[in-house]
């Protein structure tokens, strides 16, 4: 159609010019007097100051008089079309290609909180929601776009400048759902989608993050388990209390002596089912002086007074929030305690120990995992380089062992406080860092010390092992889950036992990095 109205339209000029140049009286002598004449027509303005004076000249005349009104009528709702729609977001997003882009899906709660969060640590951020604004909803306190189209017009709109677009599919399993999620694996992308199973990756580019897990990370890390407690108790075991023992199990390794002793309240049948191995590392049905412990209680937490009234900390982590706040002023108001309630909350109250806020969980940190990957990803390389065999890069890993990685550098800032001893400490300050590693550079020049942190460092390997169901095996078998090092750290052999060192030695590769 745009084509049809120029040659349309080019025509009548010609047709214009060639009537008016033979005629003496003309003012309408070349084409550029013809253009002008049809623009102060077509925009109803009439200057006067050239006119037809032939009878087909004036034929054109009045076509482009009758045209005027219906062009000035479409370029209005053009211009109106343009702004109101997606024109103009798409025309601005051409000129900030360079910065970096993260496109949302859906706009909720929670994408607006890690948008949010996202803008706190750069402000030149470009953050794209892939819907169009509710006029019931308040704007978002920071620079976004609402457009309501897929993330290929986004993809194609940045054309492959700068940095990759970030897509964030928000909703729980979202991407087997969200049509659009439809074939992101093929655009030049990095997809993180929020899921409720075990899987980390789906593509190269697709990576899924766990909700529940992110706030058992941020729990253990801003609120850590102390030399002192020997006594943990759980209330509630969905969700948010499968995470937080994962994350015990897997992290709360700082001696080699400690005996801590859960007890969990919930049904835990199916977490024991899957978790067939655990007794190797636990004791499962009592409490334990050389090691620690998982007891789990079918009856109701109320009546168990004297485990309540002796626990060094109590983790009420119910799925259901009232339900937890709930269960906070039962114990308020008729136990007598002398440890400290952590309450799984995400709303804030003065005097109360809560955690899971959407603020603590939907960070670019947290999501992305940016910090922990680069770790794990230092971990493993030393580790490459420490030993006489054939090893696997970072690339060639699959999910189980990225993730074990992962897990030791989970473990990073249990070490620090271990070198420090120092329970207080939660973030990896540049200072505590360079303190740390040169307290291990000092410690480990005493072979005995040095012995006590391999021992530890196999202590919290063999519980990831075990957790995810490995056995001991004369030789190494992935596919049976079997591995030679399953064993006490005195079967070692002394280059397995340096093995140990890597997790380590990554104090000094962060700090140097």
């Amino acid at each position: 159609m745009t084509m049809s109205f120029i040659v349309i339209y080019l025509g009548l000029l010609m047709i214009l010019c060639l009537s008016e140049h033979t005629d003496s009286r003309a003012t309408i002598r070349s084409f550029s007097d013809a253009v002008w004449f049809s623009l102060v027509t077509l925009t109803t303005v009439g200057y006067g100051d050239v006119m037809p004076v032939t009878p087909l000249g004036y034929a054109v005349g009045v076509v482009f008089l009758l045209l005027s009104a219906g062009i000035l009528m479409t370029l209005f709702g053009a211009a109106i079309s343009f702004v109101t729609s997606e024109g103009l977001p798409l025309f601005v997003l051409g000129f900030q290609r360079k910065k970096n882009w993260y496109y949302f899906a859906d706009y909720g709660a929670e994408a607006g909180t890690l948008a949010e969060n996202i803008y706190k640590e750069d402000p030149a951020a470009v953050i794209i929601f892939g819907e169009k604004r509710d006029d019931r909803r308040e704007f978002p306190d920071y620079p976004c776009l609402f457009i309501n189209v897929s993330p290929a017009r986004i993809v194609a709109r940045k054309k492959n400048i700068g940095t990759r677009c970030k897509v964030f599919l928000m909703k729980e399993n979202d991407i087997g759902v969200n049509s659009r999620a439809v074939d992101l694996h093929t655009l030049p992308v990095e997809v993180y989608a929020r899921t409720t199973n075990g899987q980390d990756h789906l593509s190269e580019n697709i990576s899924f993050f766990h909700s529940y897990d992110c706030c058992a990370r941020q729990y253990w890390r801003s609120k850590p388990l102390c030399s002192y407690e020997n006594t943990i108790v759980l209330i509630g075991f969905g969700n948010y209390g499968h995470s937080i023992l994962e994350r015990a199990i897997l992290t709360n390794v700082i001696s080699v002596d400690q005996h801590v002793a859960y007890h969990i309240f919930g049904d835990a049948k199916e977490f024991l089912a899957v978790h067939n191995q655990l007794h190797k590392m636990f004791s499962m049905e009592k409490v334990s002086k050389t090691s620690d412990s998982l007891i789990f209680h079918d009856e109701f937490w109320e009546i168990h007074h004297e485990i309540l009234e002796q626990a060094d900390r109590i983790i009420i982590c119910t799925d259901d929030e009232p339900e937890g706040w709930n269960v906070f002023w039962r114990l308020k108001k008729f136990y007598k305690l002398r440890g400290n309630i952590h309450l799984h909350s995400n709303r804030r109250a003065p005097g109360v120990s809560y955690f899971g806020t959407n603020e603590e969980i939907y960070t670019p940190n947290q999501i992305m995992r940016t910090s922990l990957n680069r770790a794990a990803i230092m971990i493993n390389e030393i580790f490459c380089r420490s030993v006489s065999y054939p090893t696997l890069s970072w690339e060639e890993l699959d999910d189980f062992h990225r993730e074990s990685k992962i897990s030791a550098a989970d473990h990073l800032l249990m070490k620090i406080r271990i070198l420090l001893n120092d329970d207080t400490i939660t973030e990896f300050a540049p200072d505590i860092l360079e303190k740390a590693y040169e307290a291990y550079s000092e410690n480990k020049k005493d072979e005995s010390v040095l012995d006590q942190y391999r021992r530890l460092d196999h202590m919290r390997w063999l519980r990831f092992y075990t957790f995810y169901n490995w056995s001991y095996g004369r030789e190494r078998n992935d596919a049976a889950k079997q591995h030679p090092m399953l064993c006490t750290y005195s079967e070692l052999t002394d280059e397995q036992r340096k093995e140990r060192d890597a997790a380590w030695e990554l104090l000094g590769s962060i700090l140097w990095s």
